[in-house]
């Protein structure tokens, strides 16, 4: 039995059954599966890399006794397997993030251009490196707005910080001809999109330089870890000498401080080999992890892709969708409200600590207002640096206060999102969908 045909045998019930909210019966007892992508698939694989590195004594990427070269590989097949030139692996994806505005020489007197939908990462990336964050707007494709971006362009513009949300890429190919034509750089955040493209596409492919994260929530996890990928050889040079010591290395592992291009000040962001061990394990089953998402997404949306009054986040391209999350939009707060309090009522929700279905209004650091350290301007330095900064002086205006972005607020006010686990059941899509429409014909009956 399909979704749609389990939840349309249900329908006779819903109208019958109150809501669970209002003292009916709900549709499940049972938590959903944790929103933890990766997590899920962890099994033998990762544990045989891992054990090798350590049985090896060999944790340090550059050197050791019997270096087993995980990140090596991980690096090599990431290539091969995506399309790109170079691949680098590292701490984090906020490291990730520093290392490539650095990388790009941003610095006092420029301004990168970002969303409002984001996480704080990129916006504390672009503010340590002493530049001037400048928001633009979404669209209901809950990433960068082309139209917006165009007209947010001004004389000290230098990079566009495209964030591919939640699991998805907008409008990616406008988004990069736009800075084609106006001669600005182009950094990728896939941190939550690993495995996504479009029109056959890898996410990562479409700028000077691309993020990603294996932190535990992401579609493929070594607990922490990133990876950055670019084409240019100049630029991947400093990227490794930035994610390191500052400093390129010899063949042997030994930092090799003879070379001009690459006398620069690092940041200590190297992936060890244990979580490079993981992250290649993750990586070769990514397809089966991110596949099995997207299915189980496609599926509940075309079993409630005929309820009036209920929208969905626009995605150019499903087939390049990794499938995570299920954004929805609703008429307005007070029904957006109502919505996810009657689905987490039904049983809609994962175990204690889980994330799996909120309004946007709780999805808390990922909306440019809900950063105080954005919205206050505030410093890590006594100066108040980079507000302060003289060559920053063009900035004195922006603000980063909630209605600065009038579609990204809107959407954030009406929004709703449930993650979609990386195991579900055909049983437990179908209490998803046959929940959503039992709370639909109330709440936007």
């Amino acid at each position: 039995m399909t979704v749609s045909d389990a939840a349309n045998e249900n329908t006779r019930h819903v109208h019958a059954n109150r809501l669970a909210i209002d003292g009916g019966t709900p549709v499940r007892t049972a938590p959903l599966p944790w929103e933890l992508p990766g997590a899920h698939f962890v099994g033998e694989e990762e544990f045989e890399l891992v054990s090798r590195v350590v049985k090896a004594r060999s944790p340090f990427r550059f050197y050791g006794p019997d270096p087993q070269h995980m990140v090596d590989t991980l690096e090599r097949e990431w290539c091969e397997t995506f399309g790109h030139k170079h691949a680098l692996g590292v701490s984090s994806g906020t490291a990730a993030l520093s290392i490539a505005v650095s990388a790009l020489e941003i610095g006092p007197g420029d301004e990168v251009l970002l969303p409002g939908y984001l996480w704080v990462s990129c916006v504390s990336a672009v503010v340590r490196a002493g530049a001037i964050p400048k928001l633009v707007d979404i669209d209901e494709t809950f990433c960068i707005d082309p139209e917006d971006l165009k007209r947010k362009i001004g004389p000290n513009s230098r990079a566009v910080l495209c964030v591919h949300m939640s699991g998805a890429p907008g409008r990616i190919r406008e988004i990069a001809e736009v800075c084609r034509e106006k001669g600005l750089a182009l950094i990728e955040d896939c941190a939550q999109a690993a495995g996504a493209s479009v029109g056959g596409t890898p996410v990562g492919r479409f700028g000077d330089i691309a993020i990603y994260s294996f932190q535990l929530n992401k579609n493929m996890t070594s607990g922490e870890g990133g990876l950055m990928v670019c084409q240019d050889e100049a630029l991947y040079r400093r990227l490794v000498a930035l994610h390191d010591l500052g400093y390129a290395r010899t063949p042997l592992g030994r930092l090799d401080t003879s070379d001009e291009a690459c006398q620069l000040w690092g940041v200590g962001a190297r992936m060890s080999e244990l979580a490079g061990a993981m992250a290649l394990a993750q990586m070769r089953k990514l397809p089966a992890i991110t596949g099995a998402m997207r299915d189980s997404k496609w599926r509940i949306r075309r079993a409630l892709a005929d309820i009036p009054g209920l929208k969905f986040r626009a995605i150019p391209d499903p087939e390049g969708d990794t499938g995570p999350f299920l954004l929805m939009i609703l008429p307005d707060s007070g029904s957006a409200d109502r919505f996810v309090a009657a689905l987490r009522a039904e049983g809609i929700a994962g175990p204690d600590g889980s994330l799996a279905c909120l309004t946007m209004r709780e999805w808390g650091l990922h909306w440019y207002f809900n950063i105080p350290s954005l919205v206050q301007k505030r410093s890590n330095a006594r100066d108040g640096f980079p507000w302060t900064h003289p060559s920053n002086a063009f900035a004195q205006g922006y603000s980063y206060a909630h209605g600065a972005l009038p579609q990204c607020d809107d959407l954030h006010s009406r929004g709703a999102i449930l993650t979609i686990a990386s195991t579900l059941s055909e049983a437990d899509e179908a209490d998803i969908a046959t929940a959503v429409r039992k709370v639909a014909a109330v709440v936007l009956g």
